[in-house]
């Protein structure tokens, strides 16, 4: 397995349509990503694996889809507007900007290599403001949401009346924040704007002690068993008394071994009744809940789940990303997604256009799209269509030949291990399943 670095993902991306620097024609703009037509393929099938998991497979959790923007008490509760800062410094020599907690003040500036350059630290709220209404002035400022947990709790209440679900239950909700880092970097690692997967299970008070490590193990699972990550690219995290927030009982991240070294990917966190207290607080509303088969009333602890769902397409882009030494002495580049998340599924190529070959082809990939999500290519030499397959990701082609017209069979081939097998046309779909349930990554 070759190294691999942030500008071969990023240069990958660019050539083949998954990701590109936001309004590029005016120079870009940092921070800021647009996800080309593998791209966002690939984000909506990471997202919907998430989704599946945590909705369908799961007893007891409901979806959500709140609002990006909401009461500017909710931020006031949440604690937001007053800690929600990081410290920053600039270098008065070139004005570069930095979190004072990343650079050395008494050292030399990294982007000019001045020393003694940094101006004091001070404090940045991290929260986008904007104004609602006619009006720009303090009444009217509110913010684009930093996280997707505070829009659970503040519905908490609606979701049990409507839903009559019962403790222990969890609420799950995918969707765009918002921070304005103070520097943004590594591409789509972190960004102004950015998606989150998260869920807040709900339990009584004492029983966070079992959930907790179910789903610290529930977690890790999804990316060993449904994304098909190197195992050895996973590891746990604990929060230090450092790190540790003041109203958390614990809590972990999982860390993934990205090109620039072990980053946070999720966080599993156990953060007891704060949330639901402070909202209780600050509304004035009542959010208790009331067991209705012991009677009892309490605030809930809450076990939280919270990956990003950009850094999950990062993650899955340099976990696939390989170069391989062939024996014709060639260089293969390969994606090796699994399946369940490939933006494309299956290839049909027609070996040539002519002689009703490439009709043939054309017919079968519009009956293979009712299955999987697929992709017809007729321009170039078959190995090199291979190539470009094998570059984007896609697990399965399938070639139309001369023999096609005569006994209905195609060849089948495998991506990882570039293996093609004789598959008759009416047995096509249930092979490319079988594949699919028994992938494992070679």
């Amino acid at each position: 397995m070759s190294e691999v670095t942030m500008d071969k993902i990023v240069s990958l991306c660019r050539r083949r349509g998954f990701i590109f620097q936001s309004s590029e024609i005016y120079g870009g703009l940092n921070g800021a990503y647009d996800y080309g037509p593998l791209g966002v393929q690939l984000k909506n099938n990471i997202r919907d694996l998430w989704w599946k998991e945590m909705t369908q497979l799961h007893d007891s959790i409901v979806g959500l889809d709140a609002s990006i923007l909401m009461h500017p008490r909710v931020w006031e509760a949440s604690g937001h507007v007053s800690n929600f800062t990081d410290p920053m410094v600039d270098c008065k020599q070139c004005k570069s900007r930095f979190r004072a907690d990343q650079v050395d003040l008494n050292g030399p500036c990294p982007v000019c290599g001045s020393k003694g350059t940094f101006t004091a630290p001070r404090n940045f709220n991290l929260m986008f403001a904007t104004h609602i209404g006619p009006d720009v002035d303090a009444a009217s400022t509110i913010y684009l949401r930093p996280e997707t947990a505070q829009g659970i709790y503040t519905e908490f209440k609606n979701v049990v009346q409507s839903s009559r679900v019962k403790i222990p239950f969890g609420i799950a909700q995918v969707g765009k924040s918002f921070r304005n880092e103070i520097t943004t970097k590594n591409f789509i690692f972190r960004s102004c704007e950015f998606e989150q997967m998260e869920m807040q299970f709900f339990c009584k008070p004492g029983t966070d002690e079992k959930w907790f490590p179910y789903w610290r193990e529930q977690r890790m699972n999804f990316y060993i068993n449904k994304l098909g990550i190197i195992p050895e690219h996973l590891r746990w995290h604990q929060h230090g008394p450092d790190e540790l927030a003041f109203y958390a009982k614990d809590a972990y991240d999982i860390q993934f071994l990205f090109p620039m070294g072990w980053q946070e990917l999720e966080g599993i966190h156990s953060r007891t009744d704060y949330d639901l207290t402070q909202h209780q607080k600050f509304s004035g509303k009542d959010l208790t809940y009331l067991d209705p088969e012991t009677n009892e009333k309490y605030i809930p602890y809450v076990v939280e789940t919270s990956a990003g769902l950009t850094r999950n397409v990062l993650m899955a882009l340099s976990d696939a990303y390989d170069e391989e030494q062939l024996e014709d002495g060639d260089v293969r580049t390969v994606l090796h997604f699994h399946p369940s998340v490939a933006p494309i599924t299956v290839a049909v190529l027609p070996l040539v256009k002519k002689d009703g070959i490439g009709e043939y082809a054309d017919k079968l990939e519009h009956e293979l799209r009712e299955d999987f999500a697929t992709f017809f290519d007729q321009s170039g030499a078959i190995g090199r269509r291979y190539r470009r397959m094998d570059e984007i990701g896609t697990p399965y082609c399938v070639t139309v030949d001369y023999d096609t017209l005569k006994d209905h069979t195609v060849t089948l081939r495998f991506r990882d291990s570039m293996q093609q097998v004789r598959v008759p046309v009416s047995e096509l779909v249930s092979e490319i399943r079988k594949a699919t349930k028994e992938y494992k990554r070679v």
